[in-house]
């Protein structure tokens, strides 16, 4: 249907219409096609039946007023707006998020919190991770220092080789309580990411 004013279709226009059809004195081949196309619709547009109607002569037409009487505006509803593919892929995207928020707030009270510390993850913890190294071994150097000294009579050669084997007990220690740490932290992850992996499955 043609854009513009569309008007309901009465008795008196369909039977000029199907009267216009059939005028071949007055009107073309394309009118009469028109005008037996509209005939047989429930509503017709007001511009293409006026001009129909303008084409046959006043003599042999009847009033606009009379023929348009008893009818009535038809109104369309706009057609709906379509969303286009990135409002979807954002609308989606949104919903998996909320649906990521309900599941973490339904199971925050027995799933642990995850632990997202890593070893050395900043600027921070690589600079406090190197002074604690030096602290240790600059403390085992001393001790060694220390104990040597007091085991051979302050004889400076083996005073250096205590210090220097406090230096590498420290070492040795530090590395200990390095790989300890870690293994704990793995410990941990797995632990936690076993039981979530589980609580999805029952969920599921």
């Amino acid at each position: 249907m043609s854009d513009g004013l569309v008007i309901a279709s009465t008795d008196p226009i369909r039977s000029f219409l199907v009267a216009a059809s059939g005028d071949q004195d007055h009107l073309s081949d394309e009118l009469r096609d028109l005008a037996a196309s509209l005939s047989t619709l429930g509503s017709v547009p007001y511009k293409s039946l006026r001009t129909v109607w303008s084409a046959i002569p006043a003599s042999s037409r009847p009033s606009l007023r009379l023929l348009l009487d008893g009818s009535d505006f038809v109104f369309t509803s706009p057609k709906p707006r379509q969303k286009s593919e990135e409002l979807k892929a954002r609308l989606k995207k949104l919903a998996e998020l909320a649906e990521q928020r309900e599941y973490a707030e339904l199971v925050k009270d027995v799933t642990p919190k995850k632990d997202i510390t890593e070893p050395f993850s900043s600027y921070k913890d690589q600079i406090g991770f190197g002074l604690h190294v030096v602290l240790l071994m600059f403390t085992g150097y001393l001790v060694g220092y220390a104990a040597f000294r007091a085991l051979f009579n302050h004889n400076p050669v083996m005073n250096a080789a205590g210090g220097i084997l406090g230096l590498v007990c420290g070492m040795l220690l530090e590395t200990v309580l390095f790989i300890i740490r870690a293994s704990n932290q793995d410990m941990v992850k797995n632990k936690a990411a076993l039981f979530s992996s589980r609580l999805k499955i029952k969920k599921h």
